[in-house]
């Protein structure tokens, strides 16, 4: 079975390590992990493939910027013939701790205009995300400083481990089905 992993971020170097760029630090890391090849730049997107336990991981990095994932998600659904609900899509949530892990298979977009865009073009909220939680320490009206800013030198300490966790979370969706992967992830 394949899986599309749509790793949301934006493309550039100035926002290589920001909070809004941690989907593309799991699909990297995913890839590292796993010795896949380099990513190739495809249409919409930078992709590789992983396999684990039996199941094929499309990684795919959105090169629309983070407003415009839809068209990455709709094209590589459909070049990849692969049902929306063998997606998911990895993403910051500002409504969630740092480094805390949220798995659901539909629901709003909570805020966020890459989710809002992926749901605009594919007409349906039913669709995995793992939501990482980069917290809201920020004043009132500097959402987008914060999210294209770098995470604190405190945070970076850790966030290697949150992000191995994201990983292991991206894999377990793939190995067990979202129910499953569900209750593992979004332990209390």
């Amino acid at each position: 079975m394949k899986i599309l992993v749509l790793a949301l971020g934006n493309i550039g170097p100035e926002y290589a390590h920001t909070r809004h760029n941690i989907g593309f630090m799991v699909a990297d890391y995913l890839a590292a992990k796993f010795d896949a090849p380099r990513f190739e730049v495809g249409r919409h997107a930078f992709t590789t493939e992983i396999k684990s336990k039996g199941h094929t991981y499309a990684l795919v990095k959105p090169t629309t910027f983070m407003n415009l994932s839809g068209k990455a998600a709709a094209h590589w659904l459909s070049t990849l013939k692969v049902p929306a609900e063998n997606m998911i899509v990895v993403t910051d949530d500002l409504a969630l701790p740092f480094g805390k892990l949220r798995l659901k298979g539909q629901g709003s977009a909570g805020g966020h205009n890459g989710l809002k865009d992926i749901q605009a073009t594919l007409g349906t909220d039913v669709y995995a995300r793992l939501r990482f939680g980069v917290d809201a320490n920020f004043p009132k009206g500097r959402q987008v400083d914060y999210v294209l800013d770098p995470f604190s030198s405190d945070e970076r300490i850790e966030l290697p481990t949150h992000i191995e966790k994201a990983a292991d979370a991206v894999l377990a969706f793939g190995a067990l089905g979202l129910e499953r992967a569900m209750n593992a992830v979004n332990v209390k």
